[in-house]
C-alpha cells in the first residue's frame, strides 16, 4: 500500500527549491497499476506543461519498437538502408542500432533552425553530416543528431511526419495527448524554460568527483545553455525536435512508463519491450568512466550500485528504465514496485552537482513510496 507520508515526504523535497527561489516551478508525478498516485505542481497551475528535453527520446524508442515489431526496420542493417542520405561521407557503415545506443559516430553534426523546418532541409543537411568517431567503438551521447535520423526513418517508413506518426503510434493508443509536435494554436499551459544557478567551479568538481576540471569547457555546444533555450521557441516546438523537444506535464511522462510496463492492447511484442526495456544493449562508459547501459532507445539502472549516477536515484531496483532529460527533467519505471515516475522543471540549474544531488534525492523518494 502507497504510504502517505512518504508522499509527504516527496512532496516537501520536490517543493523545496520552488519555495527557496531556485527554481520557478516543478511538477512530480508517480503512478501505478496505470493509475497516478502523485500529481502535484509547484509555482505554476496545475494544468502547466514543461519542455522535458531529452526525456522526449522515450516517444521515439516506443514508436521504434513498432516498427521492429512489424518487421519494417531491422536494427542490424545500415540507416543507409532507409535514409539515402546516410550513403555519403562514409555513413554508409552506421547501424540502426548504432544510431538508438548513441554509438554511431556523429553526436554533434549540425541540424537547426530553419533547416529542421521540413524534411527537404533535414535530408539535405543529413547528406553533408561526416563521422566524428569510429561506429561502434565508442559510446558517445548524441543530444540531437542521432534521434533526427531516427525520427526521418520512422517518417520514411510510415510517410507521416514524425510527430503525427508518435502520436498515432503512441500517445493517441495509450491515452496520452499529443506530446511532441505542438500546433501554434495548442500552446495553452506551456512554461517557458530558463537558466538558474552557475556551473560549479573546478574546486566542486574535485571535491564531488575527485576530478579538477573546469565544467563549463566540458559542455557541447549542442547542450549548452543557449542552445536548450531555443526549444523555448514556438516554431521550434511545433518542429517537434525527436531528442528533446517533448512538451508535458509529468503525469504525461508517469503514464507513458505505466504504458511500458502493462502494454496495454498489445502495442509491443515482449521481444521488443524486453530489448528496449531490459537489456543492454551497449556498456560502454560515458564521459563520466561509468556504463552507459543502453538498451535500444533507453538506459537501464544496472546491477553496479550506480543506478543513481543514470538518473535512478538509490532505491529503484537495477531492473529500472527510463531516460532523464537535460536541467533535471525525470522519466522512468521500476518493475520490481510497478511504479513509474515524471519529474519536469522550469528551471534549468547549471549548477551540475546540486542537479545531481536533487536527482538523486528526488528519484530515491519517488521509487521509495511502499
Amino acid at each position: 500500500m502507497i504510504d502517505d507520508a512518504k508522499i509527504e515526504r516527496l512532496l516537501t523535497r520536490v517543493r523545496r527549491e520552488v519555495d527557496e527561489g531556485l527554481l520557478p516551478a516543478a511538477q512530480i508525478a508517480v503512478a501505478h497499476d496505470g493509475k497516478l498516485v502523485v500529481d502535484a505542481t509547484f509555482g505554476a497551475p496545475d494544468d502547466s506543461r514543461f519542455l522535458v528535453f531529452s526525456a522526449t527520446k522515450a516517444l521515439v524508442a516506443g514508436a521504434f519498437w513498432q516498427l521492429i515489431d512489424q518487421g519494417d526496420v531491422d536494427v542490424m542493417a545500415p540507416v543507409a538502408d532507409y535514409l539515402d542520405v546516410f550513403t555519403t561521407n562514409g555513413k554508409g557503415v552506421v547501424t540502426v542500432e548504432q544510431v538508438l545506443t548513441h554509438t554511431g559516430g556523429f553526436p554533434y553534426a549540425p541540424l537547426g533552425p530553419p533547416k529542421w523546418n521540413d524534411r527537404a532541409g533535414r535530408l539535405e543537411a543529413m547528406a553533408k553530416w561526416r563521422l566524428t568517431l569510429e561506429p561502434g567503438e565508442v559510446f558517445h551521447y548524441h543530444p540531437t543528431a542521432g534521434h533526427w535520423v531516427l525520427a526521418e526513418i520512422i517518417s520514411e517508413i510510415t510517410g507521416l511526419d514524425h510527430t503525427d506518426a508518435i502520436q498515432q503510434m503512441v500517445t493517441d493508443p495509450l491515452g496520452l495527448p499529443r506530446l511532441l509536435g505542438i500546433p501554434l494554436d495548442q500552446r495553452q499551459g506551456i512554461l517557458e524554460t530558463v537558466g538558474v544557478g552557475s556551473t560549479p567551479t573546478p574546486a566542486e568538481m574535485k571535491e564531488a568527483f575527485g576530478l579538477e576540471i573546469d565544467i563549463s569547457a566540458l559542455i557541447p555546444a549542442d547542450v549548452a545553455l543557449g542552445a536548450l533555450l531555443t526549444l523555448n521557441d514556438p516554431a521550434a516546438q511545433a518542429v517537434g525536435v525527436p531528442g528533446g523537444g517533448g512538451v508535458m506535464r509529468a503525469a504525461d511522462l508517469a503514464l507513458l512508463y505505466q504504458g511500458f510496463l502493462h502494454n496495454p492492447g498489445g502495442l509491443w511484442s515482449t521481444e521488443a519491450l524486453i530489448a528496449g526495456t531490459q537489456v543492454p544493449r551497449v556498456v560502454l562508459p560515458d564521459m563520466w568512466g561509468v556504463a552507459s547501459n543502453r538498451t535500444l532507445g533507453l538506459i537501464v539502472a544496472g546491477d553496479d550500485g550506480l543506478g543513481h549516477r543514470r538518473g535512478f536515484g538509490r532505491t529503484a531496483s537495477s531492473r529500472a528504465f527510463g531516460h532523464r532529460g537535460a536541467g533535471g527533467q525525470l522519466a522512468f519505471a521500476d518493475p520490481e514496485s510497478g511504479l513509474s515516475i515524471g519529474y519536469a522543471t522550469s528551471g534549468l540549474d547549471q549548477h551540475l552537482i546540486r542537479q545531481d544531488r536533487r536527482d538523486t534525492a528526488i528519484s530515491s523518494l519517488a521509487t521509495d513510496l511502499f
